[in-house]
């Protein structure tokens, strides 16, 4: 059998300059969460398949990495022609892993607790440019806290983030879209859809930066909704509805399609929020943002940057996640980081020289150098890396030339040379 030297489609190597900027942005977000006290745990990458397709998932349920049953398990299976071969998968987020950990340990973790995750996750998506069957995720979440104190938290938190690693290459703006589940109901209610479909209205919403108010309308009775809901729901969007806060916008909704708390609450969030971000952070009220998840149940909150036609991080709150396992309720938030994303817009703007850090220094040695030279030069090199540089020593090749140009490739500025009779 021939030997295959390409990854599995849909995933990738990563070469060292690839490695050494993603490990500098990982620094730097844990740096900044670690301020706002957020604390770093690790999830299995693999999860029961009861919590992987508990219709919490969204979409990503369809994508799932399912794991085969082993042994004697799997052999009953086949004997009884039965379908369900499968008894684990692979995550496909951090947030299902980190609602089962939470179930486990509450009683070994503070109130509320503030957990920092970053591992891979893993989707059997079609492959495409800048999506990956494996993949990154970097999520913060908040559990246990049912105030707002815990989405102002966030926002702040990931902003302060954004706004260190896009300042390298000299992104100054960025936008943080808010808005509420409550509000997409309360539109929806309005409007005279059924609850029952919901979900499946807002997955089309969804879509209005993309296909436009027609292009939302048009999709909207291709589902067999009743035209006059239709009508009556894009016309709230027709309008311009650009600086306008939450209380502006909902005027036109009545107190039995609104559920208590969600404007003033929104209101207070943004206010807040806009007081502990930096002047080039533009927080917005934006009434069209859905989130796909299933499991969001209020606040929800999405960043973009300009002529970037994807967002870079997301998240909300998810009330009622935990209580699927433990029983109990536990107000919980979380804002999830495009960690590939991001890498993707650092190497638009980014050269390798910026992010090599600590000064490099290569040392090439030429063969058969006397034994007092090898003590030498590895002193010095000891030396160097005392002084906070980061030193390479190497054996000096045929072609000189080409084996510096890799060097400075990598980010090596000074090159020594050390020759046997010198």
């Amino acid at each position: 059998m021939d030997f295959i030297k390409t990854p599995v489609k849909g995933m990738r190597d990563a070469l060292p300059a690839d490695v050494l900027l993603r490990e500098h942005v990982m620094g730097m977000i844990r740096e900044t969460y670690r301020k706002y006290g957020f604390t770093e745990i690790e999830t299995p990458a693999i999860e029961h398949i009861e919590n992987l397709t508990n219709k919490q998932g969204g979409e990503n349920e369809k994508l799932i990495f399912k794991i085969l049953k082993r042994g004697r398990d799997l052999e009953k299976e086949l004997e009884k022609n039965g379908t369900d071969l499968a008894d684990i998968g692979l995550r496909y987020d951090l947030t299902v892993p980190l609602a089962r950990y939470y179930a486990a340990n509450a009683s070994l973790l503070p109130a509320p607790f503030k957990a920092l995750q970053i591992g891979s996750v893993w989707r059997a998506d079609k492959p495409q440019k800048g999506r990956f069957r494996q993949f990154t995720q970097c999520d913060i979440d908040i559990l246990g806290d049912g105030s707002n104190m815990a989405e102002i938290e966030l926002i702040a938190a990931t902003s302060e983030m954004l706004t260190k690693i896009f300042a390298e290459v000299g992104i100054k703006d960025f936008t943080v879209h808010v808005s509420d589940r409550r509000i997409l109901r309360g539109m929806a209610k309005y409007a005279g859809f059924n609850e029952a479909d919901y979900g499946n209205v807002f997955i089309i919403l969804d879509k209005l930066d993309k296909i436009g108010i027609d292009g939302v309308t048009e999709e909207l009775k291709k589902a067999g909704y009743d035209e006059a809901a239709v009508e009556k729901y894009v016309a709230i969007f027709a309008e311009d509805f650009a600086g306008k806060s939450p209380r502006e916008f909902c005027g036109f909704l009545t107190d039995d399609q609104l559920e208590p708390g969600a404007i003033d609450g929104l209101e207070t969030i943004l206010a807040c929020a806009r007081a502990m971000v930096g002047e080039n952070v533009h927080i917005v009220f934006d009434p069209t943002l859905v989130r796909g998840m299933g499991y969001y149940t209020g606040t929800i909150f999405e960043c973009t940057i300009d002529d970037y036609n994807f967002s870079i991080a997301g998240g909300g709150r998810y009330d009622k996640m935990i209580g699927r396992y433990s029983g109990t309720d536990v107000p919980a938030c979380g804002f999830s980081i495009g960690f590939e994303r991001i890498i993707t817009i650092l190497k638009d703007h980014l050269s390798e020289d910026a992010m090599n850090g600590a000064e490099r220094v290569a040392i090439l040695a030429e063969k058969n150098l006397q034994p007092e030279q090898l003590v030498s030069l590895f002193q010095r090199a000891q030396q160097l890396r005392a002084e906070g540089k980061t030193v390479t020593v190497q054996p000096m090749k045929k072609n000189i030339r080409r084996q510096i140009e890799l060097l400075e490739a990598e980010g090596y500025g000074e090159i020594e040379k050390v020759y046997r009779n010198s």
